[in-house]
């Protein structure tokens, strides 16, 4: 029997239910496509969502922003790995998962930035969490200046460092000087931000920062993962091609996205790489990258600090922001390799995506909220050396049809 003045019991289903729904409900649920990319033939790739059997499809969002991921020196390179060591690291890096790949990547990775050390992580996320929360959390009292559209890990390290924080509006140089200013002189400070904003396609002001930086008293942590490969004459990020790098304190960067592979790292002075090697649970308790993974990066960082030719490429992006201009498309400003198309809503950013890949084969996915504000849905093309002038016409063409078709505003 039961007890009328007993508690209801919880519907652990219903909520989670119901908080897929509210995702439905928004426009914001998120949809992975099935997907294989053909090695050798980037940006082509097969499609296995909804047909029978593979369709052909062009990929226009990837991070693999140069196809290093299909370069033969780096599959080569992993190939060679697997068949030396095997395929896993064995453990922890102070259990087993040391290899000599992980310390030869490490100094290229120092030299890459002008750092005396650098320090592998699982990925750029983990990179991020785990130095802002350790770093934070040994200075005491410290207060951390972060721009307001850094990224999820850098917010989730700030937070888990349990300390203070100031949001400074986005690239505001002015607003950054009134926070800092405000601060006890005595108080630890660290300014946290990105060097290109992945989302907005444009650039921090790094050596105006570092000036700043210099004039408080502060640390300097710049986020270079869409920028590292991308940008400088080996590479080296905004920092190395605006010639800063050597006034930030660490310089963070991944390893998946214009390397072609997969992890992140941070680079900074031996003292302070031994201090979040020593102290990060991040680094601590987690298995270090497969041997094999670091074979196939080794040599993308190697290849691109000799070759600018995949770099030079980056002018497909300033191609395609013409064309879509020309075509009355409400493409974002910027003079980054990335390429934001605004469309302001969740559900026609959706639609949008969608008709692109039934109906024409191209592949690009929905920005939605958190990844940017409410209102501010936008498509985010990623146009590489690989994607030819032809399909950069195809592509417009088919935006320009589809504008039209759902009746959407067109560029100021």
């Amino acid at each position: 029997m039961i007890n009328a003045s007993q508690p209801s019991r919880v519907d652990y289903g219903r909520v989670f239910s119901q908080a897929i729904d509210r995702l439905h409900a928004e426009g914001r649920y998120r949809v992975f496509i099935d997907i294989l990319r053909n090695k050798g033939a980037f940006p082509n790739a097969r499609c296995f969502a909804g047909h029978n059997g593979p369709k052909p499809i062009t990929v226009w969002c990837s991070n693999d922003y140069l196809a290093m991921g299909q370069h033969p020196a780096v599959i080569a390179a992993m190939e060679e790995a697997l068949h030396d060591v095997g395929a896993g690291s064995g453990g922890t890096r102070n259990i087993g998962g040391n290899t000599h790949y992980h310390v030869d990547l490490e100094a290229e990775l120092a030299d890459l930035h002008g750092k005396e050390a650098a320090l592998l992580f699982t990925s750029g996320y983990v990179s991020n969490e785990a130095t802002l929360a350790t770093l934070a959390k040994l200075l005491p009292g410290c207060v951390v200046f972060s721009d307001e559209l850094n990224h999820a890990s850098m917010i989730a390290g700030i937070r888990n460092a349990g300390c203070e924080k100031r949001l400074f509006r986005h690239n505001d140089l002015q607003h950054l000087e009134e926070l800092l200013a405000a601060e006890d002189p005595s108080v630890p400070k660290l300014i946290a931000f990105e060097s290109v904003y992945s989302m907005e396609g444009d650039i921090a002001p790094i050596a105006a920062i570092c000036d700043l930086a210099d004039r408080y008293n502060a640390l300097t942590y710049l986020d270079e993962v869409h920028a590292v490969g991308m940008y400088g004459p080996r590479g080296g990020g905004i920092s190395e091609r605006d010639g800063v790098a050597d006034r930030l304190t660490i310089i963070e960067g991944t390893l998946g996205k214009a390397f072609g592979v997969m992890g992140g790292y941070i680079a900074a002075s031996r003292t302070i790489i031994d201090v979040i090697r020593s102290y990060a649970p991040g680094f601590i308790f987690t298995t270090s990258l497969s041997p094999v993974l670091v074979a196939g990066v080794l040599a993308s960082v190697r290849h691109l600090k000799a070759s600018s030719v995949e770099r030079d490429g980056q002018q497909a992006a300033a191609r395609l922001k013409a064309m879509l201009a020309e075509a009355g498309l409400p493409v974002m400003p910027g003079e980054t390799h990335i390429v934001p198309v605004m469309v302001g809503d969740p559900v026609r950013a959706k639609r949008i995506s969608d008709i692109l890949l039934a109906e024409y084969g191209v592949y690009v996915q929905p920005i939605n909220y958190p990844t940017v504000p409410r209102g501010t849905e936008r498509l985010r093309f990623t146009p590489g050396p690989a994607h030819t002038p032809e399909m950069m016409r195809e592509l417009v063409g088919a935006l320009a049809e589809i504008w039209g078709r759902l009746e959407m505003k067109a560029a100021a």
